[in-house]
């Protein structure tokens, strides 16, 4: 989060990234990955920032600095860094600092709510040369991720899954007849909404494939766009690129199902496998 401060400091100023690497004797670059907090921070180089976008005030600037401390002390996810690639160890730092996340899924059952033995299979056909051991780090780490919904004040998801997911017959008839089950009982939750979009829709506002949309506590943080790719991931945070998704996730909800059509899709699956 304090690459989204110096962002939203910098652009306050009216000053472009290569104008602050320059006054830091750094690339725009490096600014860029600070920015998006793919870079550690050094505490000289976030003191010569602050000067530079006009902070002079004393517990503005402690705060901020506190921040240099917060951001470069691992978070427990940096555990399983030999299993993680660089660019999802910035979404489950970014996963940790929101409040609510929204996300349209139309290939799998977001990872968020899918059980063990479903993840395991997903991970184990992304991944069909890892050894076992590689597999369940990955699947344990997934499985901690789904620890925050639980928690009091967790996190509140609302999802919402393409009927393709839900069809997909992964792992086997077992397999999926314990996820489904699981999405009714976790759909029962105050902090979690699911909602499916049906075959019968036709075409809809997301035809362009699977997102996420995170936001955070502080008001002053832009959301975040999330897309995965097949080796990489984009993350938006530029209120023109966010726009569009959040119009599309907007329209989505309206087509989907209600929860009581979501309970009656799941019942509907489960009394076909």
């Amino acid at each position: 989060m304090l690459g989204a401060s110096l962002r939203r400091l910098r652009e306050q100023r009216g000053l472009t990234r290569e104008a602050a690497g320059f006054h830091i004797r750094a690339s725009e670059s490096k600014i860029s990955r600070m920015e998006l907090g793919r870079v550690g921070f050094k505490t000289r180089d976030v003191e010569d920032l602050l000067t530079l976008y006009g902070v002079h005030d004393d517990a503005e600037r402690r705060g901020l600095l506190e921040m240099v401390r917060e951001a470069n002390t691992p978070g427990w996810w940096h555990k399983y860094g030999d299993v993680l690639p660089s660019w999802f160890t910035t979404y489950i730092g970014l996963e940790e600092a929101a409040n609510i996340i929204r996300t349209y899924e139309v290939q799998f059952v977001p990872g968020l709510l899918q059980t063990a033995a479903y993840a395991r299979t997903v991970i184990e056909l992304g991944y069909p040369d890892a050894p076992s051991s590689e597999i369940e780090r990955r699947v344990h780490l997934r499985m901690q991720r789904q620890e925050r919904l639980t928690k009091k004040d967790g996190l509140r998801l609302w999802a919402v899954i393409d009927e393709a997911a839900l069809r997909r017959p992964i792992g086997g008839p077992a397999i999926m007849r314990e996820q489904l089950h699981h999405l009714q009982e976790v759909a029962t939750l105050p902090n979690i909404t699911i909602q499916v979009m049906p075959f019968r829709f036709g075409m809809h506002a997301a035809e362009g494939g699977a997102f996420s949309i995170l936001r955070f506590p502080e008001s002053d943080l832009s959301d975040v766009v999330y897309v995965e790719q097949l080796w990489g991931a984009l993350y938006l945070d530029k209120r023109e690129d966010i726009d569009p998704y959040l119009t599309a996730m907007e329209q989505l909800c309206v087509e989907s199902t209600t929860p009581g059509g979501t309970a009656e899709i799941l019942g509907e699956l489960l009394r076909e496998i």
